[in-house]
């Protein structure tokens, strides 16, 4: 039997599908709009405390990595990895096409517009957008596979580098994640061989936060969590804006240690299949007053046909410990969370 693609399970559901808001012209407006001013944004504290623990820095070419890995997946959800085998002119590269397409017109960009029949790809605002009144400061671009159709849309003639770059760029980003998930795997003691033989879902969203003109009333992206297995993020020129709500400390800034270092998070459906034992992350995005931020989020997940069974650990023998979470289809968790957002973790709890 076919299995389904992640880019099919939008087409089949208008409900995912809804999200495809068409941003404001950023560079046509001098102050923030009413859309758009979050008045209780700075509600929750923000850790200012130096003794703040930082999140892990985890080299992949440690000895104990799986273990390194388990462990920041078990207390943060969050961690930072380097030498992980990913060039720095890639990044380069995929930041440089980035801000080319970003910089078109606003007029331009509609062109592409996120819609029903283009599987959840192509322009527009946060997915989240819906489940809140007010507007955020962002555009994407989001790729599944090949940009090709996209491309030819916005550049008639000039859109064979823009794709190479982009598909080289998920390549790396797969064959990265797919090694982090069988380090991943190893520390579960995941025994289930469907785990590691399976195929496994991408997707490339290019995330574009303007300069704004009043940066303490807007915000980049809203508090969320992630949907899949593991989010990969590359904050580009080294520039931070990412936060997570760390218990016990409020709003806590994630810095890039370095231009190729890479932030990656847990998402609701490892926390799931961890049985809760990783932590799903609640994060959002400030933006800046002088600063034009690009970010690369590479999401990793199963096919939407695969079924999500929490793994139940020996490890720590402490003895058969129940299901948290209900065994649930990824089409079902996918349209679920498009109906209920952050509520859709209490609705699967067993």
């Amino acid at each position: 039997m076919a299995t389904t693609t992640l880019q099919e399970a939008y087409k089949e559901n208008p409900l995912i599908s809804l999200q495809h808001i068409l941003p404001i012209d950023f560079h046509s407006i001098q102050e923030v709009p009413n859309s758009h001013i979050w008045p209780k944004i700075n509600n929750f504290p923000i850790s200012l405390d130096e003794k703040t623990p930082n999140v892990p820095i985890i080299d992949l070419l440690a000895p104990n990595i799986e273990k390194l890995i388990g462990h920041a997946c078990k207390t943060w959800g969050v961690f930072q990895v380097v030498n992980h085998g990913v060039c720095l002119e890639l990044f380069d590269e995929v930041e440089s096409q980035a801000r080319r397409f970003f910089a078109l017109p606003a007029e331009q960009k509609a062109k592409v517009l996120r819609s029903s029949s283009s599987g959840g790809t192509g322009y527009g605002a946060a997915r989240i957008a819906p489940f809140f009144s007010k507007l955020m400061w962002h555009e994407g671009f989001t790729i599944m596979d090949s940009p090709l159709d996209h491309a030819k849309e916005l550049w008639s003639h000039d859109y064979q580098y823009f794709c190479d770059v982009m598909e080289t760029y998920q390549k790396k980003m797969k064959d990265l994640s797919y090694k982090l998930w069988l380090l991943i795997l190893k520390y579960l003691e995941a025994s289930q061989q469907d785990l590691f033989n399976s195929e496994y879902s991408g997707a490339l969203q290019l995330n574009s936060y303007p300069c704004c003109p009043n940066p303490n009333h807007a915000i980049g992206l809203a508090p969320h969590t992630d949907s899949l297995f593991l989010t990969i993020l590359h904050q580009t020129n080294n520039t931070k804006g990412l936060q997570i709500m760390k218990k016990g400390h409020g709003w806590t800034s994630i810095s890039p240690v370095s231009n190729d270092a890479l932030i990656v998070n847990v998402g609701d459906l490892l926390h799931i299949l961890s049985n809760g034992e990783f932590q799903t992350v609640y994060h959002r995005v400030l933006v800046d007053q002088t600063k034009h931020r690009v970010s690369l989020a590479y999401f990793f997940g199963p096919q939407v046909d695969s079924l999500i069974v929490p793994l139940i650990s020996s490890k720590d023998n402490v003895g058969v410990v129940a299901p948290k979470y209900r065994s649930v289809k990824v089409k079902e968790y996918i349209s679920l969370k498009a109906k209920h957002n952050e509520k859709v973790l209490s609705l699967l709890r067993s």
